[in-house]
Parts: structure tokens; sequence; C-alpha cells
């Protein structure tokens, strides 16, 4: 992103927002509610437009021909509750080419998840186990999940940090939003701060804790309170 700027009627999402992303990383995007990660997201897949300044993928301006290099897991489900889990991937499979349905399957086992399951049955934190294996089952360049940790319990927290360090794709890279920092900091290699729809730190984990000393957490605690 060079310059890249949204707003929503007269508020402002996104000022100035300028960074490179490189491959093989898991980014954390941190911040508040209201702070511009859902935005900058959405702007990164490709489903909505900057006001002004740019937005490349591999090189590319993102657009139609970008959609095919990333997998975005928004906040609420793509799924229809009359589904049962094997029409939800007989529906991904359809969708996108590069839906791997052998990586599904396998991260169904992980995730404890039955193909004849009801997705209408499902607990908040299988159905977030379960879009998570939608989102990570395609062959992507760059995964954007956006809040995959939000209101789901401890256990399955951990569960979906376990299946995203373990089945994502070391030549990709997956950017997260979430403002649970004490839970996910374990599995970041550099994070993003953002506030007010500004770019506040981009680092590597390990700088930062060298520099200031401080957890990934202790620091968004003390950014977020000023």
């Amino acid at each position: 992103m060079d310059q890249v700027n949204k707003n929503y009627g007269g508020k402002i999402a996104l000022q100035n927002v300028s960074l490179t992303v490189g491959s093989g990383r898991i980014i954390g995007l941190l911040g508040t509610n209201g702070s511009g990660k859902s935005t900058m997201m959405k702007i990164a897949a490709g489903l909505i437009q900057p006001a002004s300044g740019t937005a490349e993928i591999l090189g590319r301006p993102v657009g139609l021909e970008t959609k095919a290099l990333v997998s975005f897991m928004p906040d609420r489900p793509l799924t229809e509750s009359w589904m049962k889990v094997k029409d939800a991937l007989q529906f991904y499979e359809d969708f996108y080419t590069d839906f791997d349905p052998l990586k599904a399957e396998r991260m169904l086992q992980f995730m404890n998840l039955n193909l004849g399951d009801k997705i209408s049955t499902l607990s908040k934190g299988m159905n977030e186990r379960l879009q998570l294996t939608l989102a990570l089952s395609r062959n992507a360049s760059l995964y954007l999940l956006d809040e995959p940790i939000g209101g789901v319990d401890p256990v399955a927290r951990g569960k979906i940090l376990d299946a995203i360090v373990e089945f994502y794709n070391e030549d990709s890279s997956i950017i997260i939003s979430t403002h649970l920092v004490r839970d996910i900091e374990r599995i970041f290699d550099e994070v993003i701060f953002i506030r007010n729809g500004e770019l506040v730190l981009h680092d590597e984990v390990e700088n930062i804790r060298l520099k200031h000393g401080k957890s990934i957490d202790d620091m968004f605690k003390e950014v977020f309170a000023e």
C-alpha cells in the first residue's frame, strides 16, 4: 500500500497508510475496534477501493487480477446456515480454482469437524474453525484473517492458532487483525499498530521486545492508552 486514504462520509477510516509486506510472514494487524483494520483488509482483498493512493499484490494493482492471489476470511461467516460442512467445502471448491480439497480434509480432522455436521448446529468456536479451514485451504499468496478468534473461548482460540501455524503455506503471508493481542502474539513474526486510521508502528516482534523490553500486549496497551 502506498499513501492509501479512505473515508466513509465525513469519517476518516484510513489516512496516508503506506506499508510493504514480505512473503513467509505471519503479521498482526492490531488496533481497537474502529481503528481501520477491516478497511485495510477489504482494500487489500479488492472488496472496496481507496479514495486515493495505490494498493498492489505481487506488483499487480489490486483488482480482478489479484483476487486469485488473496484469500480473505471476513469477520462474519460466508457460509449459509442450511449448509452442512461438506456443502461449504463443495461451494469453495466450485467457486475457487485454487481450493485444495485434500488440505481441507486434513484441516477438518485437525479441527475435529465432520463433513456431515450442520453449520446451524456448530458453536461459534467450531464455526470459526470451519471458516479458517475454508480460507487456508486455498493456495493463495496472501491470507487475510479478520478477527479469527473474536468471541470464541480460550480452548477454541488455541486450536485456531495452532491450525494457522500448522497449515499456512510458508511461501505466502498471513495478516491477522485482532484486538486480543495477548492470546495471539506468540505466532506473529511482525506487527502493525493502527490507530484512528493511521499506522503508528510496523516492526518485527523481536525488534520490539529488544528495543522496548516489553511484550507485544504490553506495548499495545501503552500505545492505545494514550
